[in-house]
C-alpha cells in the first residue's frame, strides 16, 4: 500500500528522512525519522510516519515532529515518537503523546557472577525468579499498600518501597528522577485508577513486559563499561515493567476528558486521538499531576520487582544479595512527559518533551546525571527481543542538539500482537529458543509468547546503529539473553 508521504519523503543523510511541513496545510513543523535504508522499508508498511505528521499540528510544538528507529504505529502518536511543546506559546500535553503504560520503563541490574558461575544454576535460578514474581494480566502480589500509603506511593515513588525495606537508598541515586517526580497531584487519580493499582505494586504484568537474566558478550567502549561496572562475561538482569493498571485508567480517564478540549481551546488536530490540552490550561495541569502520580507508582513497581529478583537470586546462590553484587546500573522511563530545558535557535526555553516508546539520553556533565556518570553520560538502556541480544548506550550532546535529549527504547514491532500469533500458530515458542539458543523461558500463557516471539521485532542491531551512527548514543556493550521471564 501506498502513503503520500513517502513520495515527499526528504532523505537527508543515511541516518535522517524528512517529512516536510509542506506535506499536510496545518503542520507547524517538519516530521523528521531516523532510520537506515533497511529499516525504512519496513516503516513505509506502516502508517506510523502518517502519525509523525499528525502530531506536528501541536500547538507550540518545537523544531520537529520526532520519531525513533523503532518506531511504529501506536494510540495518536507513534511508539518512537517524541515532541516537545512551549507552554510559553500555548504548547500542549498530550496523553497520547505518553502512553497507556505511563512511565513504563527499563532498569538494569548488574552483579559479580559470570557465566561459568551461573550456568549450573540458571534453571533454578529462572524458575525462583517466576514463581517470586507475580506476572500476567491483572496480577496482584504480596506488597500491598492501604490507601493512604497509595497516596503516599503516588508522592514518593521509589523512595517508598527503601523506607519499607525493599532497597537500599543506592538505588534512588541511579533511577531517575531518583524514582519520584516533583508534582505529583492524587487529586487528578480517579477512583477506579486508585483500585487497579492497589495490588500490583511489585508485579511485572503482561504483553511486552518482562525480566530478563543475561550475559554480556560484547564490549565496545571499555572506559565507559568501567565506569558502569560492567565487564565481558558477567551476568546483569533487565527488568521492564510500568505502571501497570494504574497508569492505563488515567491515561483512559484524561484522553477521553481531553476531547472536549479540543473545541474549548480550538485546537485542531487531524487525529482525535491527539486530544490534548494547555499545559497552562486546568486540565493541563490536572493531567500532569495524575501522570506524575503514574510514574511515581511506575518507579516503585519496578524497585519492588528489583527486591524480589535479589530475593531469588539469594534464595538460589545462598549468598546475601549484596555479595552477589546485585546492584542498579540505572533505571530509566520511556512513557513519559517532562518539563526540561533546551536549547532552541541558541536560547534556553523551557519545554515539555513527549516521550512515547523513547528514552532520555542525557550526554555528559548533565545536572540530573548521578555524580557516577557525569564523565561518561546517562546509561541508555536497550532491550531487544527474547530471543536477541540487548545493549547499553551513553547519552551524547548529539541528542541534546537534534532530539530534545533523546534516543531509542527498543527494537520496536514489525508485527502486530495479533500478526504474530496467526504467524506462530502450532509453534512452541520457548522449545524453540531452547533448542537454537539454550534461552530458557517461562511465561503465564503460551498465546504471550507468541505475541512477544522474535519475529515480531525488528532487528534491534540495527536500530541500535542507527541512533550510534546519528550520535544520538554510543554502543557500551551488548547483552545476550540466558533465561526470560514474560507475564
Amino acid at each position: 500500500m501506498a502513503y503520500a508521504w513517502q513520495d515527499k519523503l526528504e532523505k537527508l543523510d543515511n541516518f535522517r528522512w524528512k517529512i516536510p511541513q509542506s506535506y499536510k496545510p496545518g503542520m507547524k513543523v517538519p516530521g523528521l525519522i531516523y532510520a537506515s535504508e533497511k529499516l525504512l522499508t519496513g516503516i513505509i508498511n506502516d502508517k506510523a510516519p502518517e502519525q509523525v505528521a499528525n502530531v506536528a499540528f501541536l500547538p507550540g510544538i518545537v523544531k520537529y515532529s520526532l520519531a525513533m528507529p523503532d518506531i511504529h504505529w501506536g494510540y495518536g502518536f507513534s511508539i518512537g515518537g517524541v515532541a516537545a511543546t512551549d507552554p510559553e506559546n500555548g504548547g500542549v500535553i498530550a496523553p497520547g503523546g505518553i502512553g497507556y503504560d505511563i512511565c513504563c520503563g527499563v532498569r538494569l541490574v548488574r552483579s559479580d557472577l559470570t557465566l561459568d558461575e551461573l550456568k549450573p544454576r540458571l534453571e533454578t535460578l529462572v524458575n525462583a525468579l517466576f514463581n517470586n514474581i507475580p506476572s500476567g494480566v491483572g496480577s496482584s502480589g504480596d506488597i500491598k499498600a492501604s490507601a493512604k500509603e497509595e497516596e503516599e506511593i503516588f508522592l514518593k515513588g521509589a523512595a517508598w518501597a527503601v523506607k519499607k525495606g525493599y532497597g537500599v537508598k543506592e538505588d534512588l541515586d541511579f533511577t531517575e528522577d531518583r524514582g519520584s517526580i516533583e508534582g505529583a497531584d492524587p487529586s487528578g487519580v480517579s477512583k477506579r485508577a486508585y483500585e487497579r493499582g492497589r495490588d500490583q505494586s511489585g508485579t511485572l504484568g503482561s504483553g511486552n513486559h518482562f525480566l530478563e537474566v543475561q550475559v554480556i558478550d560484547e564490549i565496545y567502549d571499555e572506559e565507559k563499561a568501567d565506569i558502569f561496572s560492567l565487564f565481558k562475561g558477567q551476568i546483569t538482569m533487565m527488568i521492564h515493567s510500568g505502571s501497570r493498571g494504574l497508569g492505563y485508567q488515567i491515561c483512559d480517564d484524561y484522553v477521553k476528558g481531553m476531547i472536549s478540549c479540543l473545541d474549548k481551546y480550538n485546537i485542531n488536530v487531524p487525529d482525535r486521538q491527539l486530544a490534548c490540552a494547555p499545559l497552562n490550561s486546568p486540565e493541563g495541569k490536572s493531567y500532569l499531576g495524575a501522570m506524575k502520580c503514574a510514574a511515581n507508582y511506575a518507579w516503585l513497581n519496578r524497585q519492588c520487582l528489583m527486591h524480589l529478583a535479589r530475593n531469588a537470586f539469594e534464595k538460589v546462590f545462598n549468598k546475601s544479595w549484596n555479595s552477589l553484587g546485585l546492584k542498579l546500573v540505572y533505571d530509566v522511563a520511556h512513557n513519559i512527559a517532562k518539563m526540561e530545558k533546551h536549547k532552541v535557535d541558541g536560547k534556553e526555553r523551557l519545554l515539555c518533551v513527549h516521550r512515547k516508546g523513547a528514552t532520555r539520553a542525557f550526554p555528559p556533565g548533565h545536572p540530573e546525571l548521578p555524580e557516577a556518570y557525569k564523565k561518561t553520560g546517562q546509561p541508555v538502556i536497550i532491550p531487544g527481543d527474547m530471543g536477541t541480544f540487548s545493549y547499553v548506550l551513553a547519552g551524547t550532546e548529539g541528542s541534546m542538539r537534534e532530539t530534545f535529549g533523546s534516543t531509542c527504547h527498543g527494537a520496536g514491532r514489525c508485527l502486530s500482537r495479533s500478526g504474530a500469533v496467526k504467524v506462530c500458530a502450532g509453534r512452541s515458542i520457548d522449545k524453540e529458543l531452547f533448542n537454537k539458543s539454550g534461552i530458557i523461558v517461562r511465561a503465564k500463557t503460551r498465546t504471550t509468547l507468541a505475541e512477544e516471539a522474535p519475529e515480531a521485532y525488528k532487528d534491534v542491531g540495527e536500530v541500535v546503529d542507527v541512533v550510534h551512527g546519528a550520535g544520538l548514543s554510543k554502543k557500551v556493550c551488548r547483552m545476550r539473553p540466558l533465561g526470560v521471564i514474560k507475564g
